[in-house]
Formats: C-alpha cells, sequence, structure tokens
C-alpha cells in the first residue's frame, strides 16, 4: 500500500474505476448472450430491440474509454450483420 496521501487516493480511485468497468464489461457480454439467444429462438422483434440497447450500451462503453473506437464498430456491425442474416433466412 502507498504512503503518500495522494498515492493512497489513487489507488482507491483505481480500485473503484476497474470494478466499474469490469461491470460494464460484463454488461456488454450479457446484453450480446442475449441478442444472439434471440436470434436462436427466431425472435426478431427482441433482436431488434436487444440490438438498440446493446448498440447504446456499446456506444456508452466507447465513449467511457472501456472500448476502443473500431472495437466498439465492429462490435455493433457483427449485431447487425447477424441480425440481417436472420431476417432474411426467415423471410426466404
Amino acid at each position: 500500500m502507498a504512503n503518500i496521501k495522494s498515492a493512497k487516493k489513487r489507488s482507491i480511485q483505481s480500485e473503484k474505476n476497474r470494478i466499474r468497468n469490469q461491470s460494464r464489461a460484463s454488461e456488454l457480454k450479457t446484453i450480446s448472450r442475449k441478442f444472439f439467444d434471440a436470434l436462436d429462438n427466431n425472435d426478431l422483434t427482441a433482436a431488434k430491440e436487444i440490438m438498440q440497447l446493446a448498440e447504446s450500451k456499446i456506444a456508452r462503453a466507447r465513449g467511457k474509454g472501456l472500448l476502443k473506437k473500431n472495437t466498439a464498430s465492429r462490435k455493433i456491425s457483427r449485431l447487425a450483420k447477424n441480425l440481417n442474416k436472420k431476417a432474411v433466412s426467415i423471410k426466404a
């Protein structure tokens, strides 16, 4: 443990941020899993709603520095790609 007051404060802040970031990252994984579960069950309406929520969460994580710009874009793109692919396969 640090001895200097400012170093102690930084240590406490770092731990709070680590826990917050861990929670946000877990939330992204959970919502992604829900999205793919909805697709597996051929539930397009639920998948579209979850997609919208996921897009918002990913953008928020990007804004907070949890994800890099291209990573966030890639994740959103892959979700949209899977949604569109499933929509086409159901209609066909």
